[in-house]
């Protein structure tokens, strides 16, 4: 299998959805509906902190896996907030009638910030996915690779993110081999236990 990393744009925006939905389906962002995801994609080629790439498929031009973070995880959300805090309101509304008890865990995921490591600021990896049938084919890797290249090329130290610490081993060995440590652990008011990776680039 061969694929292409290219930048997102509005035409990846449907088929990333319907990727991240496939992925992540047990989540709390999924739960939030296709159009709560589409706005959250859309930010990251929208605002100019937002660093995100797409695999598209050579022959087929099928999505074959996506990686999306923002430079400067505070301005970022910030400014994403002020102008389309409407349209994920919008958005979330059903899941929110559906299951009202949502609404704290909903507004912390609106204001989230990944729980920055001290220190100066880095780079936040917000979401990375991968197609079921494009797994161990090395595609997360050079997904993660290219994205932390654009991260280092735009003056990043480095970057941070936050993921599941239970029922979780795949991902956390993907990070851990990637070069990734974690360097703390914390219990969500949900009562998930979640690890925070760092990784910093060496300065020359």
């Amino acid at each position: 299998m061969k694929w292409v990393i290219m930048s997102l744009d509005p035409r990846h925006l449907d088929p990333v959805v319907e990727l991240h939905m496939r992925a992540f389906s047990d989540f709390f962002l999924t739960f939030l509906g296709p159009r709560f995801l589409k706005e959250f994609y859309a930010a990251f080629f929208q605002e100019h902190s937002g660093i995100t790439f797409i695999a598209e498929e050579e022959h087929s031009g099928r999505v074959l896996g996506v990686v999306a973070g923002a430079l400067h995880p505070q301005g970022f959300f910030n400014r994403l907030l002020k102008r389309r805090w409407w349209a994920f309101c919008l958005a979330s509304a059903a899941a929110l009638l559906s299951r009202p008890r949502i609404a704290p865990r909903l507004f912390r995921a609106l204001f989230y910030r990944g729980a920055p490591p001290p220190g100066p600021q880095r780079t936040l990896l917000s979401s990375i996915a991968v197609a079921p049938d494009a797994k161990r084919i090395g595609l997360g890797h050079a997904l993660l690779d290219h994205w932390m290249r654009s991260v280092q090329n735009r003056g990043s130290i480095g970057c941070y993110l936050i993921t599941d610490a239970i029922s979780n081993d795949t991902a956390n060995l993907f990070y851990q081999h990637s070069g990734w440590k974690s360097d703390c652990s914390f219990v969500t008011p949900e009562g998930r236990k979640m690890y925070r990776y760092v990784i910093d680039f060496r300065q020359s």
